[in-house]
């Protein structure tokens, strides 16, 4: 019976011991589960999801890009939500979240993540060059090239037109009119043929007075 009872209280204190160990256990890993920082990055945005932190207790959150402040060092309590839009870039980016747990620097987290670059996202274009002014040299023409002033051609006279020809188509000379010496003609023309008939009156009387 004594060695029964022994046996019970053996039992009995190694299950005190187990409890007591799970318990603290527990209670050990509860804060550390409590604590959850969720925090993402794409190539234009990150966005930052804190929970279950102390609600008694001041915790801290900061975010850089490449050492720069992309979000200055913010208060919370018990949760912080935030989604920030990262300066475009063409090469990527470093980002870093610094979490201060006001319950204990085990929860703190500092982490980094890589901000890729977005696909649409090109290099801009370099500004063409301009190209140097050219030098009064260059722009005044050589002399050679200056147009010669030559003096404008003189005409030549115009030869007269020749006048019209006289001639007819058959090799005579074509009518031009009247002349004045038409009238003395036609009474000389007359003159004649009054003394051929005169002549021939006279012809005929002598005939008759010899008969």
């Amino acid at each position: 019976m004594t060695e029964t009872r022994r046996t019970w209280r053996r039992t009995g204190a190694l299950i005190a011991v187990a409890s007591a160990g799970a318990l603290g256990v527990g209670l050990s890993a509860a804060p550390a589960i409590a604590h959850t920082p969720v925090w993402s990055v794409t190539c234009d945005e990150v966005s930052v999801d804190l929970t279950a932190y102390s609600p008694t207790e001041e915790n801290t959150v900061t975010i850089t890009v490449d050492g720069k402040e992309l979000l200055p060092k913010k208060t919370f309590k018990k949760e912080f939500h935030d989604k920030l839009d990262l300066p475009e870039h063409d090469k990527e980016l470093t980002v870093r979240l610094v979490v201060v747990a006001g319950d204990g620097d085990q929860f703190s987290r500092d982490e980094s993540k890589t901000a890729p670059v977005c696909e649409d996202e090109t290099p801009s274009p370099t500004p063409s060059t301009t190209p140097p002014s050219p030098t009064p040299s260059e722009t005044s023409p050589t002399p050679s090239e200056t147009p010669s002033t030559s003096a404008p051609a003189t005409s030549a006279p115009a030869t007269p037109s020749a006048p019209p020809s006289t001639e007819t188509p058959g090799g005579g000379l074509a009518e031009t009119g009247g002349s004045s010496a038409t009238p003395v003609i036609a009474g000389a023309a007359a003159a004649v043929i009054l003394a051929g008939g005169g002549i021939m009156w006279a012809a005929r009387k002598r005939r008759s007075a010899q008969h």
